[in-house]
């Protein structure tokens, strides 16, 4: 990948991340990143290929986040301080929840999802401590997620937010543990 490659995929898997698919406007972009609009042509052809391009970037991305969350031993700090740092990947993962009309984005969510979540209920439940099966974890770690991604935006992707949230998410799942039984 060259640099101006590599600097337009940066700045579109930002604006997206912050503006979705809309925010996408190639002008923009140019003026943005300081580099002319045939330069964009060149590189990528079309906004499709483009589109194609921050999405396996996203991938990449996932990919690290899922290897740092295996050495992950507690979720707070150590998974939330992953969290914070990969603020515009998170970003970019809600972006796809809200234009998952479109089957790209769609299965580039699915894709980062299964990247991201395995190691992340492996943590959430060796750290809790809780005493869930797995579907029981599956469906709860479903849940907690689109909960999560309507909730977060730039400015609450922090220390204090992410702390609270997973605080709320321990308490409401030790509920499943012990079920009422009539």
């Amino acid at each position: 990948m060259t640099d101006k490659t590599e600097i337009w995929i940066i700045k579109g898997y930002e604006t997206f991340a912050l503006l979705g698919y809309k925010g996408l406007i190639i002008e923009q972009l140019a003026k943005e990143v300081g580099i002319s609009k045939s330069s964009f042509y060149h590189h990528f052809a079309d906004l499709d290929i483009f589109i194609e391009k921050i999405l396996l970037h996203h991938l990449k991305k996932s990919s690290i986040i899922a290897e740092k969350e295996r050495k992950a031993e507690k979720i707070n700090p150590d998974l939330i301080n992953i969290l914070i740092e990969h603020k515009t990947d998170l970003l970019f993962n809600r972006q796809l929840r809200i234009d998952s009309n479109k089957s790209n984005f769609k299965d580039a969510l699915i894709k980062s999802s299964k990247i991201i979540g395995t190691d992340f209920i492996k943590l959430w439940l060796t750290d809790t401590k809780l005493n869930l099966t797995s579907k029981q974890a599956e469906g709860i770690f479903e849940l907690a997620m689109e909960n999560f991604f309507l909730q977060i935006n730039q400015d609450n992707i922090n220390q204090e937010w992410l702390s609270t949230y997973f605080d709320n998410l321990n308490r409401i799942t030790r509920n499943f543990e012990n079920p009422i039984v009539r």
